[in-house]
């Protein structure tokens, strides 16, 4: 979906996913990696987030289809790389009138791929971004009581589920933990693991230990898996 598409479907999918966007007046994260067991904290600055998952049935409006599932359409779509997620991002910007936060597009590896902080388009959070907002003030492990918060592998049947169906955390943000794991813009570990990305947040499959705010995970930028989605994410406009 380019420019040319923004008409098609009338501003209805743009602005019904600006509405969803909500106000994070940054702060300071602390965040910590249980492999290697470093710790390194992040300031970040305010930003805008979606207060859901990126949908199968917004999915499917913006990009005219969604991968093959027997979901229903309101579950977060998931078999999305990491790549499809930037394109998308971009393509949304242009059709919103916003400047595209990602250049360099194109390569499988997606080493060439440029953030531009600066831009209000659309984009994916950075994980310090992503951890600050599902903690919402919280430094326990999780934001509420596992079976009240998420789908997980405890209560989900295997089945992902209709986004905004648990209890949200403090700040409005539902999902944060369980149901599908989000896509963030940050690299893992380039040393050890070359261009692989972060996903965080715990899915619908997943035990308790990777339900938690601090869980990190990977995967490389050009793979599609069941469990993994996207949560969008701005800069507010200067």
């Amino acid at each position: 979906m380019g420019r040319s598409g923004a008409h098609t479907i009338a501003g209805t999918t743009i602005e019904t996913i600006a509405g969803r966007m909500l106000p994070v007046e940054g702060g300071p994260i602390l965040l910590r990696d249980e492999g290697t067991r470093r710790r390194w904290e992040v300031a970040v600055e305010p930003f805008l987030l979606s207060a859901v998952h990126l949908t199968r049935a917004l999915h499917g409006a913006l990009v005219g289809a969604s991968p093959a599932s027997t979901a229903g359409p309101q579950t977060p779509v998931t078999e999305v790389s990491w790549n499809d997620c930037v394109r998308l991002c971009n393509s949304l910007s242009e059709a919103a009138g916003l400047r595209p936060c990602y250049s360099g597009l194109g390569g499988v590896d997606a080493e060439e791929v440029v953030f531009d902080r600066s831009a209000d388009g659309y984009r994916l959070p950075t994980e310090a971004e992503w951890e600050l907002a599902c903690r919402a003030g919280s430094a326990e492990p999780r934001y509420g009581e596992l079976d009240e918060i998420a789908w997980y592998i405890g209560n989900s049947d295997d089945e992902i589920h209709a986004v905004a169906t648990r209890e949200p955390n403090a700040w409005g943000f539902y999902d944060m933990i369980g149901n599908a794991w989000e896509w963030c813009w940050d690299v893992f570990d380039p040393r050890v693991y070359g261009p692989y990305r972060v996903f965080r947040g715990g899915g619908f499959a997943d035990r308790p230990r990777g339900c938690r705010a601090s869980c990190r995970r990977k995967s490389h930028p050009t793979l599609r898996i069941e469990d993994v989605g996207l949560r969008l994410a701005r800069s507010p406009s200067a």
